[in-house]
């Protein structure tokens, strides 16, 4: 099995990972924007799906507004390299880290921000959503490395 080096992998474009960055970028922006605005509710007003966690511990807060608002950017940022005539690996790359931190930051601490606050089926699915974007993005990563 040969492996490309770097400028050839800078070269090419592979096919579908505009597609899943662009994916990506959407799901990042309106999930982060949207859980943004739900903790800045909860932070001010104590209502929303995110009230009781941030009236019991407001000192978290600051927690879940830096997540949220960087996964919009992050997503925000996605979307301009879907956008590009070749999208470098690197990119590929970063959303793949990106989930798999926020993926795995769900599951360490499923207890205490899914289940403890009955937020179970949100959990359940953000979490797949990481999961499904770190094996689209391992595959448009192992297939640029062939």
């Amino acid at each position: 099995m040969r492996v490309k080096g770097i400028d050839e992998m800078k070269k090419a474009s592979l096919p579908g990972a505009r597609s899943v960055l662009l994916l990506n970028g959407v799901f990042l922006l309106v999930a982060g924007s949207g859980a943004l605005i739900m903790d800045m509710v909860a932070y001010l007003t104590g209502g929303g799906p995110f009230g009781p966690s941030i009236t019991q511990m407001p000192g978290a807060s600051i927690g879940f507004v830096e997540a949220h608002g960087l996964a919009a950017i992050i997503g925000w940022l996605l979307l301009r390299a879907a956008r590009q005539t070749h999208v470098e690996p690197i990119w590929c790359a970063t959303a793949l880290a990106v989930h798999l931190l926020l993926g795995s930051a769900n599951l360490v601490f499923w207890q205490d921000a899914f289940v403890r606050f009955d937020l179970v089926p949100m959990g359940v699915v953000t979490t797949a959503c990481h999961l499904l974007f770190v094996l689209l993005e391992g595959s448009c990563l192992w297939r640029w490395r062939t």
